[in-house]
C-alpha cells in the first residue's frame, strides 16, 4: 500500500504567513468594494486624474447622493482618497497599486473574450 505523505515546506509556509486571516480579511473587503460596477466606474474615472464629485456625477450619470455612497465605501476601504478645496472634496486613486490592480482586471476581462462562464 502506498502511503502519501504532504511536507510542509518553509516556502508554503512563508506563503502563508503572507495570507494571514487578518490580510486575507483585508483582501476579501477590498475586492468586495470593487465588486460593484458602479464603484468601477468610479475608478475608471480617476484613473488618470483626481475629480471632484459634481463632475464625476454628469460624466457618470449619477445623483450626487449615490455618487458620494459608493465613493464613502471606495474610501473605507483605501482605494481612494479625497483632497478638500473649499466646498468641493476631490477624489483620486489611494496608490499606484488600485490603478495596477484595475487594469490587470481589464486586461483579464479582455483576455477571457465577452461571454460569462
Amino acid at each position: 500500500m502506498l502511503m502519501y505523505s504532504c511536507v510542509v515546506s518553509r516556502a508554503f509556509a512563508a506563503k502563508r504567513s503572507r495570507l494571514s486571516d487578518e490580510r486575507v480579511t483585508k483582501m476579501a473587503r477590498a475586492f468586495k468594494a470593487l465588486s460593484d460596477p458602479t464603484r468601477l466606474r468610479l475608478i475608471g474615472a480617476i484613473l488618470d486624474e483626481e475629480r471632484c464629485v459634481h463632475d464625476l456625477c454628469e460624466e457618470l450619470e449619477l445623483e450626487q447622493s449615490a455618487a458620494s455612497h459608493q465613493l464613502r465605501i471606495l474610501r473605507n476601504q483605501n482605494l481612494v482618497r479625497t483632497r478638500k478645496a473649499g466646498r468641493h472634496v476631490y477624489y483620486r486613486l489611494d496608490d499606484e497599486h488600485i490603478r495596477s490592480l484595475f487594469e490587470t482586471a481589464l486586461t483579464h476581462v479582455a483576455h477571457t473574450g465577452k461571454g460569462d462562464r
